[in-house]
């Protein structure tokens, strides 16, 4: 069928159901696992978890959300030069509940890092490729590619939205306390890893019906000396880390605490590589190099941004557990609940804001964009230090605290998150497009790698000082980028 006139999916391409309820059912899969993961990890035993101390366990979270980020510059790259859009998407779907079903078998902490080893992979491969497929949909001059993408955007929320509520409620024996402690955690991991199951079940009866095929091939597939050259670097990347954690083991310093500060070095080195990369390349012309550099604060200030913004799953998460009423009325709750938040707020706020954008005659700037996402940022997280101000730490407080941090910090996720996708494509050299959204991509990582090192400090007695610095330091960042909006976007060169 003809792109132009397959509209059998609410006037898209039939394709685009198939990896609409793909990532649907991914996302379900990820964000119900995340929000028990924590619970899991500093639970004690014998209230069905591994035990971890609390700090070490939050500093995992924020690393394995690193983790997943800098994976997909490695799952790009193998979707386009080795094995196609269409097979990466279902390795990486494969390797996803590998990593869940890992957690829903008590086998302890080998079981936790087997599966985050399954899931960082399984996720680098799936969220990019699946994301080019959709583009693939449609022909360049198809006035239907921003609403198939806004679709899908939507499947990947509503898979987020309708988690944090199922898998806590398996974990929790379904409401009728069917399991022993124990095996509570295992039942919530094991209806993740079922939902990713439906997803690649459907993937593979449809996708071979409805999706294009060259999403069967790499558009770009490597040569014989490519291959050679490639493998050449990869054994050296892994005698490299060999020798480095050899070297570790023989200073008796191979733990978990430190491998989580040598990923937070690489995570942060990574985008400055690339930056000096691209600066220094003879592929970048004079324009382009200027528009490099006026992206170096906008990374910046995104870095922060979602340092905040991930803690969703981390801080906020501990707060909730451990500071929240979890009843209003007769209603009851669990903390994970919470979790859902984010993806609803999203949900609710993206058709404002398109109007907001569509209709702004004066709107801000790229860069007074991101300043004012820091400033909503900052101000989610002072929000937070006020419960504890009037009322102190000892005790729970409304769940409505917790509602409008996540409200602001979303406000601040329309000014960022589509802004910068946007900005990214715009300001990239021709020659290192890929590279520059891989760096957009690594913001979210670096911000993640950061929390690893500075959640070892929240807990109910820091809770106040812990809100207020980190929220004045957004807050001053971006009233610091709101004097340079000028000088950057000069230096954009005419790109709003």
């Amino acid at each position: 069928m003809n792109q132009q006139t397959d509209t059998a999916f609410f006037g898209q391409p039939r394709g685009l159901s198939t990896l609409f309820f793909t990532v649907m059912w991914e996302r379900f899969s990820y964000y119900g696992m995340r929000a028990i993961l924590l619970f899991y990890m500093y639970y004690a035993v014998t209230k069905g978890g591994l035990g971890i101390d609390q700090a070490t366990a939050a500093s995992i979270m924020s690393i394995y959300g690193s983790l997943v980020y800098i994976s997909t510059i490695v799952g790009g790259w193998l979707a386009d030069r080795v094995w196609g859009t269409r097979r990466t998407v279902f390795i990486g779907g494969f390797l996803i509940m590998l990593g869940h079903i890992c957690l829903s078998l008590p086998f302890g902490v080998k079981a936790l890092y087997g599966s985050i080893f399954f899931i960082v992979i399984g996720s680098g491969l799936l969220n990019p490729a699946s994301s080019s497929m959709v583009g693939d949909l449609y022909q360049e001059n198809d006035r239907r590619r921003d609403a198939g993408f806004s679709m899908f955007v939507f499947g990947i929320n509503l898979g987020a939205v309708v988690a944090p509520w199922a898998v806590p409620w398996a974990a929790n024996g379904f409401g009728f306390h069917l399991f022993g402690a124990e095996q509570n955690f295992h039942a919530g991991f094991a209806l993740a890893a079922i939902g990713m199951f439906f997803g690649l079940v459907q993937y593979i009866w449809d996708g071979n019906k409805y999706l294009p095929e060259t999403s069967l091939t790499p558009d770009d597939p490597l040569t014989p000396r490519e291959k050679k050259t490639v493998s050449f670097w990869a054994a050296m990347i892994v005698i490299a880390l060999a020798i480095v954690l050899g070297i570790m083991a023989l200073l008796h310093g191979l733990n978990i605490d430190n491998i989580i500060n040598l990923i937070t070095v690489v995570a942060i080195a990574m985008p400055v590589v690339y930056f000096v990369m691209m600066l220094r390349s003879n592929k970048v012309t004079k324009l382009e190099r200027k528009r490099v550099v006026a992206y170096i604060p906008l990374f910046i200030a995104a870095a922060i941004f979602w340092g905040i913004e991930e803690s969703g799953s981390v801080v906020l998460a501990l707060f909730a557990e451990q500071r929240t009423i979890l009843h209003i009325g007769g209603w009851h709750f669990a903390a994970a609940n919470f979790q859902t938040l984010n993806p609803l707020f999203i949900m609710l706020l993206t058709p404002v804001f398109v109007f907001l954008w569509d209709n702004w005659k004066k709107q801000p700037s790229s860069p007074g964009k991101f300043a004012w996402a820091l400033i909503f940022a900052g101000f989610s997280y002072v929000w937070m230090a006020i419960p504890g101000m009037l009322f102190g730490t000892a005790g729970r407080v409304s769940p409505l605290w917790l509602v409008g941090s996540w409200f602001l910090v979303e406000i601040g996720e329309m000014l960022n998150s589509p802004i910068g996708l946007s900005v990214t494509t715009k300001l990239a050299p021709k020659a290192f497009k890929s590279q520059m959204m891989s760096l957009w991509y690594m913001a979210d990582s670096v911000g993640q790698a950061v929390n690893a090192q500075i959640v070892k400090y929240y807990s109910s007695a820091t809770e106040v000082p812990y809100f207020i610095v980190i929220g004045l330091v957004s807050i001053i960042f971006g009233i610091i980028l709101m004097f340079f909006v000028k000088r950057i976007h000069a230096l954009m060169s005419g790109i709003d």
